[in-house]
């Protein structure tokens, strides 16, 4: 069994649906289209989301790395 590091988790996932939580309680629902090695991440068809709800329709967002609590599929 190989173990990934985070960042081929990543790499795995570009192209795809992601949601993003972040630092305050905001979720970030949209396709990820980039990242470096800090976590920063680039989003399209971002929608803000709360309570599972799309809340706002942002487009493109940029996420800083140090904000992100989680990331998933």
């Amino acid at each position: 069994m190989t173990t990934q590091k985070p960042l081929d988790v990543l790499h795995n996932a570009l192209g795809s649906p992601v949601i993003v939580s972040i630092k305050g309680g905001i979720e970030y629902r949209g396709k990820l289209t980039g990242y470096d090695m800090h976590m920063n991440l680039v989003m399209q068809n971002a929608d803000e989301v709360k309570d599972g709800k799309a809340e706002r329709r942002l487009g493109m967002v940029i996420i800083r790395g140090d904000s992100v609590v989680s990331i998933s599929p």
